[in-house]
């Protein structure tokens, strides 16, 4: 069984349709990809699957997002688990002002954690999670505002992890960073992915051809094509696809 999947999804922004009959499968711990130019709904599709969406006003959405064969747009759905469960990583790091320590044990303490033990191991595993642990360690007390971007991304992976999440969401998770940032974040998807489920939206095609396993290519609102990664890239079996992947729009 997939970890997620899209039956007949539309979503609509008042008037304006932004995802159109969207059907996709996601495998469990996979990077997929969602690659298109800008306004063809990668977001969009991505914030549907924590229910994000939810957030903006006149927003209507058809058809069923399912996540271990569950629909998250029954009426019953606990929101609050099912954003523990699909955690999100925005395009620019957003730490709190809170301390280092503060920042990574704010998920857990929210959930009920309160013994300071248990606390200090989340924030040491979560830490070292994403290598920050050798580097901070001695300033868990410092502000997280005072970070590199870099380092402030990291710990916002970090927080997430905390909260033992299944599935990671990234929208353009590098696009504030420099190359060599950019480096050091795709190296720590990879070794992610060892536990979890990621999605990512990019720009970036070549980093979706590093760092993916599939990848899913949107245009005006619709899944055009979804498949292994190397293929989408190398053998697309769509002209819109080809079209820009070889740049001629987007």
């Amino acid at each position: 069984m997939s970890k997620i999947e899209t039956r007949g999804l539309n979503l609509f922004y008042g008037s304006f349709q932004a995802l159109i009959n969207v059907n996709v499968r996601v495998e469990e711990k996979m990077i997929t990809a969602l690659i298109g130019p800008s306004g063809c709904g990668k977001s969009t599709l991505l914030r549907t699957l924590n229910r994000m969406n939810d957030l903006i006003d006149g927003v209507r959405i058809t058809g069923e997002v399912l996540i271990d064969g569950e629909n998250i747009y029954e009426n019953w759905t606990d929101l609050v688990m099912l954003r523990k469960k699909v955690g999100m990583v925005f395009q620019r790091p957003n730490p709190f002002p809170l301390s280092i320590f503060d920042n990574v044990s704010y998920g857990p303490r929210t959930h009920g954690s309160r013994n300071k033990a248990e606390l200090e191991d989340i924030v040491e595993k979560s830490l070292r999670h994403v290598e920050l642990w050798d580097i901070l360690k001695d300033k868990l007390d410092h502000s997280a505002l005072n970070l590199s971007l870099e380092q402030q991304q990291r710990l916002c992976i970090a927080r997430l992890v905390a909260v033992t999440p299944e599935v990671v969401l990234m929208d353009e998770p590098c696009s504030a960073l420099d190359p060599v940032a950019t480096s050091k974040v795709e190296e720590l998807m990879t070794e992610l992915k060892k536990q979890y489920t990621i999605l990512i939206v990019t720009h970036n095609m070549q980093q979706a051809a590093r760092v993916s396993d599939r990848t899913g290519f949107m245009l005006l609102g619709r899944l055009v094509e979804y498949g292994e990664t190397r293929q989408v890239f190398t053998n697309p079996e769509e002209k819109k696809t080809e079209e820009y992947i070889t740049g001629r729009y987007g």
